[in-house]
């Protein structure tokens, strides 16, 4: 009971850290590419605006942008229960609209989905774009399907998206799993244990395996289906004839999948630490999935060495220490949070070089979970979840 009910504060606390509650713009965008003879790459674009309507102008601030492929004979409107789950916290998504026919080129999906990244990028530095001045530097590419298989060939070698997430991605000719191996970038690979389309032993669990990323995630969502990680599609349930009956429900599905990918943008594309230790709390909590995952320090760089500073006890009760680790990483500011989010107590080491050990009188909070953040001389920065009794 007590992990469920973290799980799902947890959950909120991912929401309420990065809900704007942005009204949602829409406008369709018709690119070319000029590194393919000018391929016609056309792109239907969801963004955080002042108003929700048809090229309403934008929102204030700079916002990450996510480039999408779909799935086999299928289009970017049946993914629209994305596009209601990321743009309110603040993301650009663009859909892409190529390679819909009966006989797509999974690779010049995948040059698509890179390429309009890239583009956006270009969108928000130039003065006459409804973009300008709206485009952060942060980018990742998603897709489902054969817009996953797609994803893998448009991120490899390619170091510009700062993550790479798939669902229930096939394998693609050129070889996405081939891809795999080429791929640097963190990665987050979704599967459905009852996919019968894309059975994960061949298809995801073999990328995952390929996957030359610092920081790499596989989620298997149980008793869910190929299709369910789209909104409802004839064609896609057509191909599910014959598969075992799904356990979950699509909307189940789609509360697993948003519950995972926000923390998981909010940590990569936003760099908020936080965001990590809420991902990795459902992780390894969480009933719905089953996991693998491999990360390095280089992967979670703006966390640090897990061993950089060590807190105890933890759960405390009135005084906590906080001391430097293995890597002798010195102490100079650390945040107490409440789970709402809200700053409970804020304390920096005046020393220029930094405390090694440092006590934290906590004897005036409530007993309750809280999150501590610390941040060392050398910026490394270090999240613990806290219990105070």
């Amino acid at each position: 009971m007590r992990t469920g009910l973290l799980s799902s504060l947890f959950c909120l606390l991912a929401f309420g850290l990065a809900a704007q509650n942005f009204p949602i713009g829409q406008r369709t965008m018709n690119f070319t590419d000029p590194a393919r003879s000018n391929r016609p790459v056309p792109a239907e674009v969801y963004y955080p605006g002042l108003t929700a309507g048809i090229n309403t102008p934008l929102a204030e601030g700079k916002f990450p942008v996510i480039s999408f492929g779909h799935g086999f004979l299928m289009a970017y409107d049946y993914y629209l229960y994305l596009k209601d789950s990321l743009v309110p916290l603040g993301y650009i998504l663009a859909f892409a609209k190529t390679e819909t026919g009966i006989l797509p080129s999974h690779l010049e999906l995948g040059k698509d989905l890179a390429f309009l990244v890239n583009q956006m990028k270009l969108e928000g530095t130039t003065p006459s774009s409804a973009y300008f001045n709206h485009i952060d530097s942060t980018s990742a590419v998603m897709g489902h399907s054969m817009g996953g298989g797609a994803s893998f060939l448009g991120c490899e070698n390619n170091p510009v998206p700062d993550a790479m997430i798939t669902f229930a991605a096939a394998e693609t000719s050129p070889s996405a799993i081939a891809a795999a191996s080429h791929i640097t970038i963190p990665s987050l690979v979704f599967s459905a244990d009852l996919d019968c389309v894309t059975p994960p032993a061949t298809n995801q669990v073999p990328m995952y395996d390929s996957l030359a990323s610092d920081c790499k995630v596989f989620i298997n969502i149980k008793g869910g289906g190929h299709c369910y990680f789209a909104d409802y599609n004839f064609i896609c349930s057509v191909g599910e004839v014959g598969c075992p009956s799904f356990t979950i429900t699509r909307d189940q599905q789609h509360k697993a999948v948003v519950d995972f990918l926000v923390p998981y943008l909010d940590y990569y594309l936003k760099k908020r630490s936080l965001g990590w230790t809420i991902f990795n709390d459902s992780l390894h909590n969480s009933p719905r999935i089953t996991y693998m995952e491999s990360c390095s320090a280089t992967g979670v760089a703006d966390l640090g060495r897990l061993d950089q500073f060590v807190i105890s006890p933890n759960p405390v009760h009135d005084r906590l220490m906080v001391t430097s680790g293995s890597g002798h990483e010195r102490v100079a500011r650390i945040v107490l949070r409440s789970l709402t989010g809200s700053i409970v107590l804020t304390r920096y080491e005046q020393d220029e070089t930094g405390t090694a050990a440092t006590e934290v009188d906590l004897s005036f909070c409530k007993a309750g979970a809280y999150f501590l953040e610390i941040t060392g001389r050398n910026g490394t920065i270090r999240v613990f979840r806290l219990i105070k009794v």
